[in-house]
């Protein structure tokens, strides 16, 4: 899958570009934040219309052997030196740094960032989301963050109280929300960048950005993801495997990268036994946020031999 940007990142089916990490300290958090209405509003024309694209996308790719959800395997060997590399390309760097829906992002790159506090995901529809598919999607997050606190040590839970990952899940009818909820989580937001999600076009399918204070700019303490609702299941899921971990430290793609979601080849949909190392050495103690690539790079080394050294 193929992004917009590093830690404000804007997805498309094409391939995944990275976004850039904003500076803007965390706000206080709104008292109506994390409801979502039990109502469901009928889709619109336009919104059956782009399902209906987005379903055709999925199976072309499925027919030329795409979207592969096994992780990897024997076709797709790779050592500690790849690791390396990627690492290095997809934690370090930004594919596209001028894209940016925070006018006062950061658009330089080459340095970590991650979390250091707990993050909490909290899941929001919009209210054209018909209610099973809500319930499906939160229990895949759900099941997601258990699975990514697994793999990096770190505390990764879902929670509907007090999130500071908020991922949204929302259809071509529900600018309007969407529009709503950024104001109140990013309030220095300008009109220029909400007007991104007024006509989004068909290439674009999520985004994602984490958001750091002045005094710790490589420590991430928010972050915000959305997912468009038209998407039929799989590219959907894909979607929520790709932001939440771009979102927890890996914005960049790499063309060397395999088997990975950090691919613009549209290979894998689902993160891989080599995208789960890669987030292993972001959140390895070993590795500080600020450092700069080649200051990591001996560390790196080290953490990726002791990774592969161990069963797949």
């Amino acid at each position: 899958m193929r992004s917009l940007a590093a830690a404000v990142a804007l997805l498309a089916l094409a391939g995944c570009e990275t976004a850039l990490t904003s500076v803007v300290p965390p706000q206080p958090r709104p008292p109506d934040l994390g409801t979502t209405t039990d109502v469901v509003t009928p889709p619109s024309a336009a919104s059956l219309d782009l399902a209906r694209y987005y379903e055709k996308v999925q199976n072309d790719l499925l027919t030329r052997g795409l979207l592969r959800t096994d992780g990897g395997g024997p076709d797709t060997p790779y050592d500690a030196d790849d690791l390396v590399r990627n690492f290095e390309a997809i934690a370090f760097y930004n594919e596209y740094p001028g894209q940016a829906i925070l006018a006062t992002s950061r658009r330089t790159s080459g340095h970590l960032g991650r979390w250091k506090g707990p993050v909490r995901i909290g899941t929001e529809f919009g209210p054209s989301v018909p209610l099973d598919r809500r319930a499906e999607d939160a229990a895949r997050v759900n099941d997601y963050a258990a699975r990514l606190s697994r793999i990096t040590g770190h505390s990764i839970t879902t929670t509907d109280r007090n999130p500071n990952f908020h991922v949204f899940v929302a259809g071509e009818d529900d600018t309007a929300f969407v529009q709503n909820r950024l104001r109140q989580l990013i309030p220095n937001i300008g009109q220029a960048q909400l007007d991104l999600f007024e006509d989004l076009p068909r290439s674009f399918y999520c985004f994602v950005f984490a958001s750091a204070t002045n005094g710790s700019p490589h420590v991430y303490t928010r972050a915000v993801a959305l997912v468009r609702a038209e998407h039929p299941d799989l590219v959907r899921l894909s979607c929520i495997h790709e932001e939440i971990a771009q979102g927890l430290g890996l914005p960049n793609d790499s063309p060397t990268a395999r088997p990975s979601i950090f691919n613009d080849d549209d290979e894998f949909a689902l993160l891989t036994s080599h995208d789960e190392k890669l987030l292993a050495m972001l959140y390895d103690p070993r590795m500080v946020p600020g450092m700069s690539a080649e200051e990591a790079r001996p560390t790196a080394h080290v953490i990726a031999k002791e990774l592969t050294a161990k069963p797949r």
